[in-house]
């Protein structure tokens, strides 16, 4: 008991410990070599866990039952049963349902929340398959549960709840859109801390930059050697290239996301040049990734 492993939810595979059990949050910790300072997601079973864990408003109520289970974090005030070691010391805790069905089956089996941040080592880009947490944390976790590829590709959405306001933290699969629809959006900094909010994050160890496809078509080729992260159309002239969405739905981009970018890691380039992604919509979170992993 008090044991991690490595989950498949709907966006990328979870690192998971009992979320009440400091003891189990803490190998969290020191197998990702996560800082402390980072708090965690914590997947609850059943809805009825949001009111046992936080003090959730009537807006917060609302996504939750619009949202839920699915890709959307909710940042609310939490109990005294939460651990610091979870919320980073904060009041706020970050909580949210997945609708993977492996991982809800692990979840009702268990009958409490678990604590389940990305099951890779801190920064590096995210597991979207049970094969790229091997890579990442082999030797490090005693079990991973295979649930096949995860279908968004990248991490929740997380909003803080503030009045009748939203802010979002962290873009993700559900969009701005989908959320101006419960509330108005409150736009600027906060300084609430949330996973995913470092300047750098998500990152191959390959540098990365991101271009206009404008510039990547004058590109200046060199004796280095660079690969093309594109966004729906290869490009001539680069040493390994991957192209996100063939058919220019960035639903399909954002699966495609993290799995691209390790295999263009792996290729032996000096530099990967991402194309800049269409600004809206999932375009926006698949935007908010690229930077954090040229940072």
């Amino acid at each position: 008991m008090g044991e991690l492993v490595a989950v498949p939810t709907e966006t990328v595979y979870g690192l998971a410990a009992k979320a009440l059990d400091p003891i189990a949050c803490a190998k969290i910790f020191e197998a990702k070599a996560r800082p402390l300072s980072d708090p965690l997601i914590i997947h609850i079973p059943e809805m009825s866990w949001l009111k046992r864990l936080s003090q959730p408003s009537r807006l917060a109520t609302e996504l939750a039952q619009a949202f839920w289970p699915g890709p959307l974090t909710l940042v609310v005030a939490k109990k005294g049963c939460v651990p610091d070691l979870v919320t980073a010391g904060q009041e706020s805790v970050a909580i949210r349902m997945s609708a993977h069905p492996l991982f809800a089956g692990v979840l009702n089996a268990l009958g409490e929340p678990v604590a389940a941040p990305s099951a890779n080592r801190f920064g590096r880009i995210s597991p979207t398959t049970a094969g790229h947490v091997m890579e990442e944390l082999e030797g490090k976790i005693p079990m991973i549960l295979d649930g096949g590829p995860c279908q968004h590709g990248i991490e929740s959405t997380i909003v803080l709840i503030a009045g009748n306001t939203l802010q979002i933290l962290r873009h993700g699969p559900i969009t701005v859109d989908q959320l101006s629809a419960y509330a108005k959006i409150h736009e600027g900094e906060s300084q609430v801390l949330a996973p995913g909010r470092l300047k750098s994050h998500y990152a191959p160890q390959t540098p990365l930059e991101i271009q206009t496809v404008s510039a990547l078509r004058g590109w200046p080729h060199t004796s280095r050697k660079t690969g093309l992260l594109a966004w729906q159309h290869s490009i001539s002239g680069f040493n390994a290239t991957e192209v996100l969405t063939p058919s220019g739905n960035p639903i399909v981009a954002a699966t495609n996301l993290y799995a691209a970018m390790r295999r263009l890691d792996a290729a032996g380039l000096d530099l990967i040049l991402a194309e800049e992604p269409p600004l809206a919509g999932l375009g926006t979170a698949i935007f908010d990734r690229l930077k954090k992993a040229a940072a």
